[in-house]
């Protein structure tokens, strides 16, 4: 743990803060390895219904997100919606477990779990808030950390819950799980974290809700969101390339999938903390701009992976590189609309679904135009575009300390 994650786990705001991000990473992590079987094996959901809702519901999640965003910078009180949204996970995973319909299924995932994870990039912005007076560096080294700590429910909870319920002969059960780990959650930011005031609220009151909109789609953020989405997008295709050159190309089992996905997702805890302390001493741009070569190496070498042991030689290049993707990212999105943290907070949840559909079309074209391992190669391509529009955008900020 660096020191400054030390130093800022002593506020006991964002320690609270760290253990709210644990239990909302605990329910996801309990569910969505699961979700389709739960939804198309033990519900009936078509395939190509259950596509269209999971779409769907990314879509409600990045304009429920940007929407709270900018009613928790008006209002200047997190707390309050962090419970609403809270609660509608309590309700949403429960309503699975206790009525397991096509529509309740269907109404949780479309309309009260995207409600639910809004709870992230909210959370977020109450840390920043929080952490703001530590400066740039600090800041970078909690959002580190926080980040972790989602990690560290999808190393350890998604096994578990598989391992107890397999013999059940249904998954239904972890939405259950879900449910009480958010009813947790609610309890704990009810009775600890205090309303802590928007220190930019003032602004968010002088902003409509359309000024707010047309600032992530001013050309300055615009930009900088396609930059980072398609060095995302590099982590989209990883997780569906994976597998198929694991079990193809590289001659491995099935079993070789969850032992590489394991050894990846425990040293990507570790390594996030480290990227933590690298910012301590590099600008965010420069410490993105090495995470994102290291990836984009990663991903040439995958795509050229031919035996199993390369895939396993590659898990701490990837677990490294992927650490950087995925907790660097945040800092610089809230940095994008510095003032106002609610709204800035929100382009994490925007990140998510660009860099989720960049994925997805480069799989659509990579599989067309060439194999799996092509498929890879071609995501290095978008990673190294991705990384060449960031340096032409914010290149003069290399080198420059990130105290801001």
């Amino acid at each position: 743990m660096s020191s400054p994650l030390l130093i800022a786990m002593r506020n006991p705001v964002i320690r609270t803060s760290m253990i709210a991000i644990v239990l909302f990473g605990f329910s996801g992590a309990a569910t969505s390895p699961y979700q389709s079987v739960v939804g198309i094996t033990e519900l009936g959901l078509s395939d190509g219904f259950y596509s269209a809702l999971i779409f769907a519901a990314a879509l409600v999640n990045v304009a429920v997100s940007v929407t709270i965003g900018i009613v928790a910078d008006r209002v200047g009180n997190y707390r309050t919606l962090m419970l609403a949204v809270i609660l509608c996970g309590v309700v949403g995973y429960g309503a699975v477990y206790l009525l397991p319909t096509k529509g309740s299924f269907v109404l949780a995932a479309l309309m009260l779990l995207p409600v639910h994870g809004a709870l992230n990039p909210l959370l977020f912005a109450y840390v920043r808030t929080a952490a703001k007076e530590m400066g740039g560096r600090h800041a970078a080294a909690v959002n580190s950390g926080i980040r972790a700590a989602i990690s560290l429910s999808w190393v350890l909870v998604p096994g578990l819950v598989g391992l107890v319920l397999s013999a059940r002969g249904s998954m239904l059960p972890a939405y259950l799980l879900a449910s009480l780990g958010c009813l947790a959650n609610f309890v704990l930011v009810l009775r600890l974290l205090p309303e802590k005031a928007s220190v930019d609220g003032a602004l968010g009151k002088r902003l409509s809700f359309l000024a707010s909109f047309g600032e992530i789609l001013s050309l300055r953020v615009l930009a900088r969101l396609l930059a980072i989405a398609l060095i995302s997008s590099m982590l989209h295709v990883t997780a569906a390339v994976l597998p198929l050159i694991v079990t193809g190309a590289a001659g491995g089992k099935v079993s070789d999938i969850g032992i590489i996905v394991g050894i990846v997702a425990f040293l990507e805890v570790v390594f996030i903390v480290v990227w933590g302390r690298i910012q301590y001493r590099l600008s965010h741009i420069d410490a993105l701009a090495l995470g994102t070569a290291i990836y984009v190496l990663n991903m040439a070498l995958l795509g050229l992976s031919t035996e199993r042991w390369h895939i396993y030689a590659l898990t701490l290049i990837s677990a490294f590189g992927a650490a950087a993707l995925i907790s660097i990212p945040i800092t610089y999105l809230q940095e994008l609309i510095a003032d106002r943290p609610g709204l800035g907070s929100s382009l994490i949840s925007v990140n998510v679904f660009l860099g989720a559909g960049f994925g997805a079309a480069l799989f659509a074209l990579g599989t067309r135009i060439s194999d799996y391992s092509g498929t890879a190669l071609l995501s290095s391509l978008a990673g190294i575009a991705g990384l060449l529009l960031l340096l032409f955008l914010d290149g003069d900020r290399r080198g420059k300390a990130s105290a801001s």
